[in-house]
């Protein structure tokens, strides 16, 4: 099997138990021939490599190329994945097709959705947001709608994982990465702020979410169509955290009149938002959003220490931006806002 010579080609490791498993699977599958190259870094264990055809028969004719999801097991499980690709097809959802898979060894094989994200669509014709995030909202309007037997079969977003996502924020950024020390006072409001974002996720509508649906996992095909991907995580959850995680993304950021403008005509076709009023859709939206903001720093910096992953560290300010823009809006936010304001975002300037 070929691989690709050159930088991208780092991450396939010639000789190593793990590659020899996974071109052994390929082989049975007929692919003995195709080349190998690394399609796309992933925030976890997982990596995708690109399989296009090489001088043999190519056992895929409709598909130009595939991808390889290598997730080695026991850090990865592919079963989650494989349930919720198969749930999200079945709602009409645009996701990879799985076309084979060795789920005891960690290997699935997918359609290759290409190399676009929304992202740098985004970046560089932000006039096509408008329409681009409206047809990210119509998804999860769609899976809102049609798949309440498909959330019943989710694990919960509940209180212990809402609370084990809040602390990477505490441990990881705070305490690993800045060394700053927390008195009583700061532990005593921080055990009131995370009691307060826990009850404002508990307290909304439950449904599916994809739990990290933003420009990032979003793939645009030709047609400025869009694809889901990295779903794997899905939980049941708040109705709202998924909106804010595209809205308020870690990876590029709106005005926040623009947000909320956005936000506001998303809850008008939602039928989860009707029976309350838009001013508790917003509270809801945007405390989603502050727990989200929070967990994402605490990885980010996690993925620094644990992974020498530093370029993440990057995206830390303007995730954190995002909540001190809450001045004055949530008082229970205060403590927070000042920790950032006075100590995060000076710490992780020098």
């Amino acid at each position: 099997m070929a691989r690709q010579s050159g930088d991208d080609a780092a991450t396939v490791s010639d000789g190593a138990p793990r590659e020899q498993a996974m071109v052994e699977w390929l082989s049975s599958l007929g692919l003995a021939k195709a080349t190998l190259e690394a399609a796309s870094e992933d925030a976890s264990f997982r990596r995708y490599l690109r399989v296009t055809p090489g001088d043999a028969a190519w056992p895929y004719p409709q598909h130009g190329s595939l991808i390889v999801m290598d997730a080695p097991p026991p850090q990865e499980d592919c079963r989650p994945f494989l349930h919720v690709a198969q749930s999200f097809a079945a709602l009409g959802l645009p996701v990879p097709e799985v076309l084979a898979d060795d789920v005891a060894r960690g290997f699935l094989l997918l359609s290759d959705l290409g190399s676009q994200a929304l992202l740098p669509q985004l970046e560089t014709a932000p006039e096509l947001a408008d329409v681009l995030y409206a047809q990210a909202g119509d998804w999860l309007h769609q899976l809102q709608s049609r798949g309440a037997d498909f959330a019943d079969t989710l694990p919960p977003y509940d209180e212990a994982l809402l609370r084990r996502e809040m602390a990477l924020f505490s441990d990881w950024l705070c305490a690993k990465h800045l060394g700053l020390e927390w008195d009583s006072d700061d532990q005593r409001a921080w055990s009131q702020l995370t009691d307060r974002l826990v009850a404002n996720a508990l307290q909304q509508p439950q449904t599916a979410v994809h739990r990290d649906y933003h420009s990032r996992n979003l793939m645009l095909d030709a047609d400025l169509g869009l694809w889901i991907i990295d779903f794997q995580d899905a939980v049941r959850g708040a109705f709202t955290y998924d909106l804010v995680s595209l809205l308020r993304d870690c990876y590029i950021e709106w005005p926040i009149e623009q947000v909320t403008d956005w936000a506001v005509r998303w809850f008008d076709d939602a039928p989860m938002a009707a029976t309350q009023s838009q001013a508790q859709n917003l509270r809801w939206f945007f405390l989603s959003g502050v727990q989200r903001q929070l967990k994402a720093a605490g990885i980010f910096a996690r993925l620094g220490h644990r992974d020498g992953k530093w370029h993440f560290l990057e995206d830390v300010p303007r995730t954190l931006g995002y909540i001190t823009q809450l001045s004055g809006s949530y008082p229970e936010l205060d403590w927070l806002i000042e920790l950032i304001e006075t100590r995060c975002l000076p710490a992780l300037s020098k």
